[in-house]
């Protein structure tokens, strides 16, 4: 028999489900056409940032994917664990085709051309990215599915690699600074490896899962107790302590 998580009736469960599958489809739909877009603006830019900004779209689809394939079947934690890792291997294939791409920049691979088109993807993709992730992030969170939350953080990821696109062409275009976007980039790897340890270790921050492996209850912020990362930390503040 499935343990639910704790205030999680079946009902209330079975809207959560089907809410994370909205988010996901949106997140699916928009990176997909992102991709499309990214990489024909990257090919007539000669931009291996916009290039490699589509690639990486492409990795987001398969992690959205991957929550998309749990929640379509009737036991989704029993898909969970494969789940967490498929998120954790996209993270890891991104990590390392933003490092790969940063480094082919820095040693000037091309001279990049401006593009209107690639600067506003990045900014309609750095306002509509943030909206996505907090909605999967919010809903996975109640309902306790860490695969959920783990991809809610690989969408924000994404939002960070707007920014750093959006600048990365703005400076280009305004001032011939083609070294600013690929060092911003590197950082970004670093987070998306942090991000796929945690991911194939099961650690998303304040989720209820938590508290099912320890069979203790949460606290009021929703934290399991002993949580002590930055989220928690985040959340603990905004609701006054847990």
């Amino acid at each position: 028999m499935t343990t639910l998580p704790s205030g999680v009736d079946p009902a209330r469960r079975a809207v959560l489900s089907r809410h994370v599958r909205m988010f996901v489809t949106a997140t699916i739909s928009y990176n997909v056409i992102e991709a499309v877009v990214a990489m024909i603006a990257g090919v007539q830019a000669s931009s291996s940032a916009l290039i490699g900004f589509g690639l990486d779209s492409v990795i987001e689809v398969s992690s959205a994917a991957a929550v998309a394939w749990q929640f379509a079947g009737r036991d989704p934690e029993a898909r969970e664990k494969k789940a967490l890792r498929a998120i954790a291997f996209s993270f890891f294939g991104l990590a390392a085709f933003v490092t790969v791409d940063a480094l082919r920049s820095l040693f000037g691979a091309g001279e990049v051309k401006h593009s209107t088109v690639g600067l506003v993807l990045a900014g309609v993709s750095l306002a509509v990215m943030p909206l996505l992730s907090y909605g999967q992030r919010r809903t996975g969170r109640e309902l306790g599915s860490r695969s959920a939350v783990a991809d809610s953080h690989q969408t924000l990821l994404c939002t960070y690699l707007s920014a750093v696109l959006l600048v990365g062409l703005a400076l280009n275009s305004l001032f011939g600074w083609s070294w600013a976007d690929p060092i911003a980039a590197l950082v970004i790897a670093a987070v998306a490896v942090k991000e796929g340890v945690e991911a194939w270790r099961g650690e998303t921050c304040c989720s209820p899962v938590a508290t099912l492996h320890s069979g203790a209850e949460p606290e009021d912020c929703g934290c399991p107790p002993g949580c002590a990362d930055a989220c928690c930390a985040s959340v603990s503040r905004k609701v006054g302590g847990c």
